[in-house]
């Protein structure tokens, strides 16, 4: 109890809601079901660092949102389906446990719609078309999540008759709204998103006297900056993970390229604007002689290091942040990304769809109007560093209850130059296959010249169907 006695309200209630969260999500994901027992109260209390009355009391609360009951001296159970209850098949990025809390999201909606019971699962691979087919057709999911990858998916596949068309709200950011439109069909609710942006150390900075980043930085100042800032033997001054499709885009992006599909399928583009751009993006990786583009093998690497402090600046995302805030030690920020040509950033976000199939989409829909209201989104904004997609609940101000940089908002401030990769006129399969074509003179081993011809001749073959990420004239945006 010593040690009880020294903790303070606050460290209390955050073990007591860690510990209602994640037994909201153990009945959710099946770990315990119907009919079986929770550990004791004293248990709890134990493996909280909680005395056994603050235990009861937050097991009160799932009482009250039905999700277990109370057997007298024997101790609590979960509850079964109510009679007449509806169960909603909810299949839920597994990210988006931390990025959306959607424990909690799912736990207030159960609360306002007693009749309604969440069955949620959760994968790590929901970008596919091929992977959520399937479970559209056999009726195994009625709402499931939805980012803008695997839109692009579902559009090259002509796989939209396989979900509802939504109506819009008129609050929620339009950059959003038209991402998620195909042929003047919303067929994703945008729930969370967020721009392609620079996070940096802000001790790091003032150990070495140097003047934090700007939206007027371009790439060779920030390598210029990530010079001075790295420690030989202790620490990066830049880096990110180059080979992530949600990252090295950026870079054809601000370098102006564009490529024109043709009729008969392929792309066409000038060998003079295709060798410009491939020389940004080389002289990019020659710049950052110093600071290693493979040293990971995923984008959360980065953001692992970056608050190891092991790097003073990286490229992120604000939903990358979510899974490492609370190792931070120290004051970061965040700042637009550097720029080449254009000040253009990638555009990432996550949505809703809706099943064509579902057997309850009246209460599908019910669910997905639930996640993107102001109460269920401002909720989002307080217990996450993500950006909401409603854009009352993202511009929220007040007291804050979780760590946000002090430049959080900076995001309003480059809405106009935040693009989805499809800006490039490209599927993400046609962009992952122009990578590895690329490389070869990224990495030094052919030259411009030649990396032109060849690059010029694989954009033309890039015809082949759905396989290869080629959209019929009928799936075109």
């Amino acid at each position: 109890m010593e040690q009880l006695e020294k903790a303070d309200r606050k460290t209390f209630q955050q073990r007591l809601n860690r510990m209602i969260e994640t037994i909201r999500g153990e009945i959710a994901s099946g770990v315990w079901r119907e009919g079986d027992f929770l550990p004791s109260e004293k248990a709890y209390a134990k493996l909280y660092r909680l005395s056994n009355n603050t235990v009861r009391k937050g097991l009160e609360q799932l009482v009250a949102e039905r999700l277990i009951e109370k057997v007298p001296r024997v101790g609590n159970k979960v509850a079964g389906q109510a009679g007449g209850q509806t169960v909603l098949k909810f299949c839920c990025h597994v990210s988006l446990l931390q990025e959306a809390a959607m424990h909690t999201l799912i736990a207030e909606f159960h609360k306002a719609n007693p009749d309604v019971r969440v069955e949620l699962s959760v994968s790590g691979a929901l970008n596919a078309y091929d992977r959520v087919k399937p479970m559209i057709d056999e009726g195994a999911v009625d709402v499931f999540t939805m980012n803008y990858n695997g839109f692009d998916d579902f559009r090259v596949h002509g796989g939209f008759d396989d979900v509802e068309t939504l109506s819009p709200d008129p609050r929620i950011y339009p950059v959003l709204t038209d991402a998620f439109t195909h042929e003047d069909r919303l067929k994703a609710q945008p729930l969370v998103f967020t721009p392609l942006i620079l996070c940096y150390n802000k001790n790091h900075f003032r150990e070495k006297e140097l003047l934090e980043p700007d939206s007027g930085w371009r790439w060779n100042m920030l390598f210029e900056q990530a010079s001075k800032l790295t420690v030989e033997n202790e620490r990066l001054g830049f880096y990110f993970h180059f080979p992530s499709s949600n990252r090295w885009p950026v870079f054809l992006l601000q370098s102006g390229v564009r490529f024109k599909r043709e009729e008969a399928g392929g792309f066409s583009i000038s060998g003079e604007q295709l060798a410009e751009s491939l020389r940004a993006c080389r002289q990019l990786i020659y710049l950052q002689n110093r600071f290693p583009l493979f040293l990971s093998e995923k984008d959360a690497d980065a953001e692992e290091l970056f608050f190891s402090g092991k790097v003073s600046m990286i490229m992120t995302t604000y939903l990358g942040l979510n899974h490492h805030e609370r190792k931070a030690g120290f004051e970061y920020d965040v700042a637009p990304l550097p720029y080449l040509q254009d000040p253009k950033t990638l555009l990432l976000l996550v949505g809703l769809a809706v099943s064509a199939n579902s057997k309850v989409k009246d209460v599908a829909k019910r669910f997905v109007t639930f996640l993107v209201s102001y109460p269920a989104q401002l909720m989002i904004r307080q217990k996450t560093l993500s950006i909401p997609s409603l854009k009352p609940a993202a511009e929220w101000s007040g007291k804050e209850t979780v760590y946000h940089p002090p430049r959080f908002h900076m995001y309003r401030e480059i809405l106009p130059t935040l693009r989805p990769f499809s800006a490039l006129s490209m599927s993400i399969k046609e962009l992952e296959r122009f990578y590895r074509e690329a490389k070869l003179y990224w990495s030094g081993l052919e030259t411009g010249e030649a990396a032109v011809e060849r690059l010029e001749r694989f954009l033309a073959s890039l015809n082949g169907g759905r396989g290869t990420g080629k959209s019929n004239p009928s799936e075109g945006m």
